[in-house]
């Protein structure tokens, strides 16, 4: 009888899981579909696809070796024969240095992002589930770095790390962190007491799997839009930093420090500050633009 009653069962079990699929699928398609109807995020998906691709490429389009010193060509103003977005105070090629001053910052922004994320999500998420103490002591730890300008931390710890993009990027993500975990914590506080939450402890799964195996994943999409923001915010604080000195030091370009030498230039030649500013501006929109889009596409409550 009990193998009549397994036999039987299968079928009703096969049709839940392609019932279960087939809802998914049905999402997700709306979720592409409401993602490339909006228009702000397929111009930002365009721009950041076009600063990647030709940050990736940078070997193979720079039309010079972006650190090579020409002195008799210093200065030489856009749009010129040779150097088409003109040079910089040491004569090396605007367009070479932009592109490999943008690899770099896009290197910082991504992992700086998968650092925050990688943070904040297991923080949030430990946070949120366990509460109690846990909780207090975590959030209580939030608040108190959350309490400090993040820029401040920034210059603090670059102050007494060697700058390199690694370094950098770790710092940045380790100073980002915090507004993910509490999104996270908020989300997962609410899925705990969920019905296949308290069927998982009832048959004896261990924590650490319920956390990563069941509530980490249904908190995925508000960690999408977080993770595409903290790379603009990453970009802009790579940026700040090394206009100010501590960031990627030179003879290695990033749009910081390229604003950072152009300073004491830009009465004379003011194509050297905003060439890369206007490289950081159309990137940090791009990502935002995408965010907004994620955000728009991956909620229902939005969906009109």
């Amino acid at each position: 009888m009990a193998a009549e009653g397994e036999v039987a069962r299968l079928p009703l079990d096969k049709k839940a899981a392609e019932r279960e699929l087939g809802i998914a699928r049905s999402y997700l398609r709306m979720v592409a579909s409401r993602f490339f109807r909006h228009r702000l995020a397929m111009i930002g998906l365009i721009m950041v696809i076009l600063v990647g691709v030709v940050t990736i490429l940078a070997s193979q389009l720079a039309p010079y070796e972006p650190n090579a010193f020409r002195i008799k060509d210093r200065f030489t103003p856009p749009l010129q024969p040779g150097h088409i977005l003109g040079t910089d105070e040491m004569g090396r090629d605007m367009v070479s240095r932009l592109l490999y001053a943008g690899r770099i910052s896009l290197v910082v922004g991504m992992v700086a992002m998968l650092v925050t994320v990688l943070i904040g999500s297991a923080i949030g998420s430990v946070s949120g589930y366990y509460g109690g103490a846990v909780d207090s002591v975590l959030m209580r730890f939030t608040d108190t770095l959350l309490a400090f300008p993040t820029v401040f931390l920034l210059l603090v710890l670059a102050a007494f790390i060697r700058p390199s993009v690694v370094s950098i990027a770790v710092i940045i993500g380790a100073t980002a962190w915090m507004e993910v975990a509490r999104i996270v914590r908020g989300l997962v506080m609410s899925l705990r007491e969920q019905d296949f939450i308290t069927a998982a402890r009832c048959v004896g799964v261990q924590d650490v799997r319920i956390i990563f195996r069941h509530l980490m994943p249904n908190t995925i999409s508000p960690i999408l839009v977080a993770a595409t923001m903290n790379v603009a915010y990453a970009v802009l604080m790579e940026s700040y930093i090394s206009y100010v000195g501590y960031g990627i030091q030179p003879p290695a370009a990033s749009w910081g420090n390229m604003l950072n030498n152009a300073q004491a230039y830009f009465d004379t030649a003011p194509w050297l500050a905003i060439l890369p500013g206007l490289m950081i501006t159309l990137t940090v929109m791009g990502f935002n633009f995408v965010g907004d889009g994620l955000r728009d596409s991956l909620d229902p409550r939005l969906w009109r």
